[in-house]
């Protein structure tokens, strides 16, 4: 088998508030493989957010071992994090966050020049993206002229611009409808599976969640795999 996209070893994280020591995460020990998409299952609260900014190194405070792409996390420097964050993953969170002065295209070239890509080639990437996911005739619009069903498919494609292994999904359709949220899911996995990504989804929906791979489910600050999804 080869070595995972993501792999952490007891990962940890606690709050003080007060006297009272709070443990959110309590030893997450966690393999996601090249290409497998994977949910991460439990209620608001759970610490799913918790543990996807700790693999996400968007802060700091865990203890553990945290490894993306083969490289290990508490190892690098804070502009190797940086570096490792921009090449290795992509981020698809439950509100767009998209940028509000730029059209759809120009939200998915951004982060592609900001990696190094040309011009013209960072604008096809971003319109075939688009374009897959169903926004071909939405390509020069703003986000305040898009639809939440939309503006996230965007954000998906933001997400997949850079060919990240490794996707991060933190409740991607809770801002939309059911019926929006179930075509958005259904574009997202199978733009992640076509691009050969693989996908971390945080989610409380079982229903959502028996669409992927594989489930884990976050109770009480441990991890409970749940196993491979059957067809």
């Amino acid at each position: 088998m080869s070595e995972p996209v993501l792999e952490t070893r007891g990962l940890a994280r606690s709050f003080v508030q007060g006297d009272v020591t709070i443990e959110v995460l309590r030893g997450i020990d966690l393999a996601v493989q090249p290409g497998e998409i994977v949910a991460l299952l439990g209620p608001s609260g759970s610490g799913k957010s918790t543990l996807l900014q700790a693999v996400g190194l968007l802060e700091g405070g865990f203890s553990g071992s945290i490894r993306i792409a083969g490289k290990e996390a508490a190892s690098l420097d804070n502009d190797q994090r940086t570096e490792l964050r921009r090449d290795a993953l992509g981020f698809v969170y439950q509100f767009h966050h998209l940028l509000a002065d730029f059209d759809a295209t120009e939200n998915v070239v951004l982060p592609q020049i900001i990696r190094g890509a040309e011009t013209d080639q960072a604008h096809d990437r971003a319109k075939q993206l688009l374009t897959t996911l169903g926004l071909g005739a939405r390509l020069e619009h703003r986000p305040a002229k898009l639809s939440g069903g939309e503006q996230q498919r965007v954000a998906v494609a933001r997400a997949l611009a850079n060919r990240p292994p490794l996707v991060l999904a933190d409740e991607p359709t809770g801002n939309l409808d059911e019926a929006t949220a179930n075509v958005v899911l259904a574009e997202f996995l199978g733009l992640v599976r076509g691009e050969g990504s693989a996908a971390l989804v945080a989610t409380h929906n079982e229903r959502l969640a028996a669409k992927m791979d594989r489930v884990v489910r976050l109770h009480d600050g441990r991890l409970e795999p749940l196993g491979p999804n059957r067809p």
